[in-house]
């Protein structure tokens, strides 16, 4: 085995089939595995494209483009991206790939596929790209290459003969002559609105400029020479091939099946099918062309275009028989005359240019001159006077091309004026300049001519991109219909308000995906209106479709009725589902949007609506999906999602007590609090959350509380800690909001939990004889409070609103007289107090238990003592001390009502989950106590405030049920009577007396 053919078969695999297939794709992920690598590509323009995919890939600085025209080193690249015919002979890189290498077979550039194929190697892997019809080719020059056939990710289906004027939208004409290319688009663009164009002819911006202008869905045609069949991706639906012949470069001649298939196959990229067809100027293809490109079934490459690469540079005439010398091999046929051979055999006539070529140093150099590609395409002897003049300065003293010819050449093409083939021409010149500048040794400033040809180019391709729109594209009628059947003339257009026109005449309006006519359109005939307005109506809906489905999610909204809005025009609804977050998406269109469109707008708003739902009530959405929540706690998570949020702490309090720490620490990891009345997610209190939590719950729950959603009542403005309660507004709308119904206000949920944080240390304040201090303000020391300014200052209400809030959380108010002023000095104020609330202010306070924020309780109601009379405030709150017209003052205190659990005990989220340890009072306490007891005819060991005689249970200490649970009715207040010495008072003041004299021994 000789060391070529040894070489040439070492790694190698040939990865087959027809368009559609991945192969590129395969060959990027095959490549960016290894360390290094190199791709060869059929055109400059996928070349870009591949580039821009790898440098997102491997980042700028690995990766090198390499074309004829452009040229991107970075100083140490380990991925190159190369047309074919810019790969280097020899290739150091890991992995090597050839794309399209069917392209062997091309009579004009197949000699460089083949050299390629058969020559260059990756050191670890090689892979050849192309059509199955090479396999067989392969197998012969390639022995022991292994084989990977790709099937076809969608199906092609021949789809008959129709008319230009009446192609489906998203079709991609095909002619092979400028002149039918650009007929064709003047067509469409009269016909149906306008048609992108793409040539051979053009430069990559230009091109890739108009096939977004396609791709952006400004126009639906496609008009195109067989430039298409490679290197563009197109969302192409079908394929409508304008004619059959091409000039090859030598004759006309019939396109083979595997190059209809090459082109037809541009059609259903990707998973989305494609069909394909001729135009009315076309014969129908044979059932036997018909059933090849649908299967892909084509006759084997036959034999490979070749031509020696060991090029003799002794002698002109030596380069020329090499190039000339037959292959050895029976799959590779000598290769015809190309470009560069004939620019030789022309510019050998040259006298002054044989006489340069003297030496094996000049020949190559000529030769490497005549590789510059014949753009222009003015003739071949115009090409060689070019070639001749470029090396002539070349093998001159300077050996470079001087800079101000060099100028004034590329100054001829720096000029945007003129039309299409004025453009195009010098857009041809300019790449031959471009190419130029890319010779490193050819200038004196390679970089900056690069720069500067590269500019021009740009422009230039620019502006030919313009006046191409400008002919192609009417862009006031690329949402028109022309063509109906007996009158092309008519035509109906789409305002940017959604205003549909026939002939200048309203016929409706589009808003959204809905087309609402005009019942009161007059002036025209009603089928033709009708019929030209479907017409539009259905490119619009397409153009819409394919933003919506390519929308950012900023893009819609959801408003306050359910609905989905798009550019603030309603283009679905929400209805109820079985899962309240997860309610349907319901379109809002008609019968002008195909299903197709349809279920991708489906779609989009589907995603856009969960991404709505896991971004707002993240929460909620997570709770229910957690896996790590059992027994009671996973009931708890359940009723909060059923809840959208929030519960009632008493509707839940024997599942809150039954929980144990473990189960809430389950619960909290989600971001449940669980507060004195409330079970709720403080995360969800944001207004987006809320409004959204509204929106749900009235299309799960609103038609049972009679609540329609297009007359959801509104949502407490953002910042409000409360709110008046409307008339007919239902408390579930309220609490869903974020909010609990107290009476005629609606607090929201963590104001209401800093208003029991306010209230409990006020109910569990104590006096504490051995460590007198005062007490806080609003406290009464003996389990009641008052009420305070910041208490009216977080709630945003008045002192009457206050006192019903309180109420309905469950306080009950008594309201007393102030006792007057003590007779001597050393009367104790808190006794007085104790005595005016018919409790003793010394008594052991209950013990605050460890856990969560209990809901209220309520205590026994006291009855009144003697010197002071306590009343059930039945309207609201009044001022903390007030005076009666006799100018008695009056207090109201506010204590809990009990419910089998205290509310005072402390919170465990706000103190740590810490249990505090009972009070503990001195026996002198607990003797005065017993004495004042004793002084008003109570038992020393009965709890709670005193009873009237007549209530006093006989023996034993009073339950708690069987005391009063309502506030009692007070008398009116007494007339002011003189101080009597056998009172309480005076009895505590003996008692005083008493206490401190022990203290002093």
């Amino acid at each position: 085995m000789s060391l070529d053919l040894a070489n040439r078969i070492r790694n190698v695999t040939a990865v087959l089939g027809p368009t559609n297939t991945g192969k590129t794709h395969l060959a990027i992920e095959r490549m960016l595995g290894h360390e290094s690598g190199l791709i060869g590509l059929p055109l400059r323009l996928l070349a870009r494209e591949v580039y821009d995919k790898v440098v997102v890939r491997a980042g700028t600085g690995n990766v090198a483009l390499v074309t004829g025209e452009e040229k991107i080193k970075p100083e140490r690249p380990r991925y190159w991206v190369c047309t074919v015919e810019a790969m280097p002979r020899v290739a150091d890189v890991d992995f090597l790939a050839i794309d399209e290498v069917q392209l062997a077979a091309d009579p004009e550039r197949g000699h460089v596929f083949t050299d390629r194929i058969l020559h260059v190697r990756g050191r670890q892997e090689t892979l050849l790209l192309g059509a199955q019809t090479m396999r067989e080719a392969i197998s012969d020059l390639i022995p022991g290459a292994n084989f990977i056939s790709r099937p076809r990710l969608s199906k092609l289906t021949y789809a008959g003969e129709k008319k230009i004027t009446r192609l489906p939208p998203r079709t991609a004409v095909v002619a092979f002559s400028a002149s039918e290319v650009y007929a064709i688009a003047e067509l469409i663009r009269r016909q149906r609105g306008g048609a992108a164009v793409v040539l051979g002819a053009l430069s990559p911006r230009t091109r890739n400029a108009q096939v977004a202008l396609y791709q952006s869905g400004d126009v639906d045609f496609l008009v195109a020479t067989d430039a298409i069949g490679m290197g563009l991706n197109l969302d192409v639906d079908h394929v409508a091939f304008a004619g059959t012949r091409k000039f090859d470069g030598q004759m006309h001649r019939d396109l083979t099946p595997g190059e209809l298939a090459q082109i037809a196959g541009r059609a259903g990229r990707h998973m989305n099918d494609g069909t394909f067809g001729v135009t009315g100027s076309v014969e129908p293809f044979s059932a036997d062309v018909i059933d090849r490109l649908e299967t892909h079934t084509f006759e084997a490459v036959k034999s490979l275009q070749w031509r020696n690469r060991d090029l003799d540079f002794g002698s002109l005439e030596r380069l020329r028989d090499s190039l000339r010398e037959a292959p050895r091999e029976g799959r590779l046929t000598r290769a015809r005359i190309a470009d560069d051979m004939l620019a030789l055999e022309n510019v050998s006539r040259d006298s002054e240019v044989t006489a340069l070529a003297a030496s094996r140093g000049a020949v190559a150099r000529l030769w490497d001159v005549c590789q510059v590609p014949d753009y222009r395409k003015i003739s071949s002897q115009n090409h060689a006077e070019l070639v001749s003049t470029l090396y002539k300065f070349l093998m001159g003293p300077e050996e470079r091309i001087p800079q101000d010819w060099f100028a004034q050449q590329v100054a001829l093409a720096d000029r945007t004026d003129g039309d299409i083939d004025t453009l195009a021409n010098r857009i041809a010149h300019i790449r031959t300049w471009t190419f130029v500048s890319n010779r490193a040794d050819w200038l004196a400033d390679p970089d900056h001519w690069q720069e500067r040809t590269r500019a021009i180019e740009d422009s230039l391709s620019d502006a030919l991109h313009e006046r191409l729109t400008q002919r192609f594209v009417d862009r006031r009628t690329s949402a028109l219909m022309k063509g109906l059947k007996e009158k092309d003339e008519l035509y109906a257009e789409i305002g940017d308000d959604g205003a549909v026109h026939v002939e200048k005449h309203f016929v409706g309006r589009l808003q959204g995906l809905l087309f609402f006519p005009d019942a009161q359109a007059e002036g025209i005939h009603g089928k033709a209106a009708r019929s030209a307005s479907a017409h539009v109506l259905a490119r619009e809906l397409g153009m819409r479709v394919r933003r919506i489905a390519s929308a950012k999610s900023d893009a819609f909204r959801l408003d306050r009725r359910a609905r989905i809005l798009w550019r603030e025009e309603e283009i679905a609804r929400l209805e109820p589902a079985e899962e309240p977050l997860r309610p349907s998406v319901v379109l809002v269109c008609d019968e002008h949007l195909s299903g197709p469109d349809k279920e991708r707008v489906q779609e989009r708003l589907d995603a856009w609506l969960a991404e709505l739902v896991a971004e707002r009530l993240r929460p909620l959405v997570e709770i229910a999906a957690a896996q790590d929540i059992a027994g009671l706690a996973r009931g708890i998570a359940f009723r909060l999602k059923e809840g959208l949020g929030s519960l009632q702490r008493e509707a839940v309090a024997d599942e809150i007590r039954a929980l144990d720490q473990p189960a809430r620490a389950q619960l909290r990891k989600y971001g449940v609090r669980f507060g004195a009345f409330n079970i709720f997610f403080p995360a969800l209190l944001k207004p987006a959350s809320s409004e959204l939590a509204a929106v749900l719950w009235a299309l799960k729950h609103g038609p049972a509380h009679g609540i329609d959603i297009a007359g959801l009542p509104e949502l407490p403005r953002a910042g409000l800690t409360s709110v008046p309660v409307g008339a007919g507004t239902p408390e579930a709308f309220y609490r869903v909001a974020g909010f609990h119904v107290c009476g005629p206000r609606a607090v929201r949920l963590d104001m209401l939990e800093r208003l029991a944080d306010l209230i409990r240390p006020l109910l569990a304040w104590r006096p504490d004889p051995a460590n007198p201090s005062p007490p806080p303000r609003g406290s009464t020391g003996n389990g009641g409070f008052k009420a305070t300014p910041d208490m009216m200052s977080i709630l945003g209400c008045s002192a009457d609103e206050l006192g019903e809030v309180l109420k309905a959380l469950g306080f009950w108010a008594e309201r007393r007289q102030v006792a007057a002023a003590p007779v001597e000095g050393g009367q104790a104020p808190a006794a007085q107090q104790a005595e005016a609330a018919g409790t003793d202010p010394l008594a052991p306070a209950p013990a605050d238990a460890a856990g969560e924020t209990a809901p209220a309780a309520e205590p026994a109601q006291p009855a009144a003592a003697d010197g002071a009379v306590p009343e059930a405030a039945a309207d609201g709150a009044v001022p903390e001390v007030a005076a009666d017209g006799a100018g008695q003052r009056w207090e109201e205190i506010w204590r809990p009502r009990r419910r089998g659990r205290s509310f005072d005990r402390g919170s465990r989220e706000a103190h740590g989950h810490q249990r505090r340890e009972k009070q503990s009072h001195q026996p002198q306490a607990r003797d005065a106590a017993a004495a004042l007891q004793a002084a008003r005819g109570a038992r020393p060991d009965a709890k709670g405030p005193p009873r009237r005689r007549d209530h006093r249970r006989k023996g034993g200490k009073p339950r708690e049920e069987q005391r009063p649970r309502h506030p009692m009715q007070a008398s009116p207040p007494a007339a002011k009577v003189a101080f009597d010495p056998d009172s309480p008072f005076a009895a505590l003041k003996s008692l005083k007396a008493a206490m401190e004299k022990r203290s002093q021994e």
